[in-house]
């Protein structure tokens, strides 16, 4: 799944945007760059979000399982990227923040496999994966970024690929899964476990899309472990032929994705970057210390992080703020946020995508008509109005 992007979008409406009109094309002279020169040959193969927004306190060669969704089946080269950096903001900020580095920590093994529907079902097609040329465990480095050695692995049509590794070590950055898909510590169901940043194939794509943003784009609260949430509801209609790369993290703020860390670094290799931001910045701020941010805070932040897509030469999409019920005050930051949002699309070149509009009521917009987390069925409706919307630029 590869790039989108750029066409005809107009009106602004006080709520919502649909669109900023015509612009010129500013990124057709900037040429595409890679962080690593993996990313140039390996593409996401999952919607299913694997960055860091927690941290394991302290692991004594735990078992961890995941049973991750493929957007494309059948035998391909996989690669595997890690990051030992929290990526984004948990609850309150005190204890686990954008930038947090993990602590020194052990891979006694890891190996991948097609896990069939489940845990329930026996893994097949199970083989190893190493690491630095052929060796079976790590000592991974404070901070540390790195690739696994590349391995071919056959996931069966309509079957899930199995992610399992032995770890030992302290304050290991991991993902909330919050129920998205049937996760395992030594066994037991959890919903807090270390993975690869980056489940990556090489397989031949159109284009190669990135979402970033919070829990809204990660997908909780909708049916668990059905994958019912807007990324994947895209990623699934627009099929093999594209790459979808789901980076949004519960809890997370646009405060934490303008550090300009690897969150963003990461995000950069995609052709075409969905940014979706605002809902937990205007209820929480960056920290609890610091309070709710303003409407101009945001706009800094989110203007920095579309300004480093845009230079990086990818294709950026804006999403505007989602009504969530807000008070009488935070939610006169959405609509001072969402009127700027226009401006920060119009100065940098991009696009906007009225996500507001689709999931409020519209005898009352600032009602969340599908819920806060909106459910599967406004997810569905979210999908299909980008879909058409974007079409054209798609190239479908």
């Amino acid at each position: 799944m590869k790039k989108i992007i750029s066409a005809v979008l107009s009106a602004v409406m006080l709520m919502g945007l649909c669109a900023c009109g015509e612009k010129e094309d500013s990124s057709a002279d900037v040429k595409k760059t890679y962080t690593s020169p993996e990313f140039e040959k390996y593409v996401s193969n999952t919607y299913i979000s694997t960055s860091n927004n927690k941290k394991v306190a302290e692991a004594d060669n735990v078992t961890y399982r995941a049973y991750i969704p493929v957007e494309e089946y059948g035998e391909l080269e996989y690669c595997f990227y890690f990051s030992n950096t929290v990526d984004s903001t948990w609850g309150d900020g005190r204890s686990v923040y954008a930038g947090l580095q993990g602590e020194e920590y052990q891979i006694t093994s890891a190996s991948v496999g097609d896990g069939g529907k489940g845990f329930e079902d026996e893994p097949k097609n199970v083989v190893p994966v190493t690491f630095d040329g052929g060796s079976a465990g790590k000592t991974v480095a404070p901070g540390e970024t790195f690739w696994s050695d590349p391995v071919n692995l056959n996931v069966e049509e309509e079957n899930l690929l199995v992610w399992e590794w032995t770890v030992t070590g302290e304050n290991i950055p991991c993902i909330n899964m919050s129920d998205l898909t049937p996760c395992y510590a030594d066994g037991v169901y959890t919903n807090e476990l270390p993975l690869p940043a980056m489940f990556g194939a090489k397989r031949e794509v159109k284009k190669t899309i990135a979402a970033l943003g919070d829990s809204i784009t990660q997908g909780c609260q909708t049916t668990s472990h059905e994958y019912k949430f807007w990324v994947a509801d895209i990623a699934r209609e627009l099929g093999s032929d594209y790459s979808l790369w789901n980076l949004g993290l519960g809890y997370s703020r646009a405060s934490d994705i303008a550090q300009k860390g690897d969150w963003l670094n990461r995000a950069k290799n995609a052709d075409i970057v969905l940014v979706a931001y605002g809902t937990n910045d205007i209820v929480s701020g960056q920290n609890i210390d610091a309070g709710p941010s303003s409407a101009e805070q945001i706009e800094d932040w989110v203007d920095t992080v579309v300004s480093e897509l845009k230079n990086a030469g990818c294709e950026v999409i804006l999403f505007n703020a989602p009504p969530f019920d807000y008070d009488a005050n935070s939610e006169a930051v959405r609509t001072a946020y969402n009127e700027k949002a226009v401006s920060i699309a119009e100065k940098n070149g991009v696009e906007v995508f009225d996500f507001a509009s689709y999931l409020s009521d519209s005898s009352d917009p600032s009602k969340a008509k599908y819920g806060g987390h909106p459910d599967d069925e406004g997810c569905q409706i979210v999908a299909d109005a980008f879909l058409e919307k974007f079409a054209k630029l798609l190239g479908r």
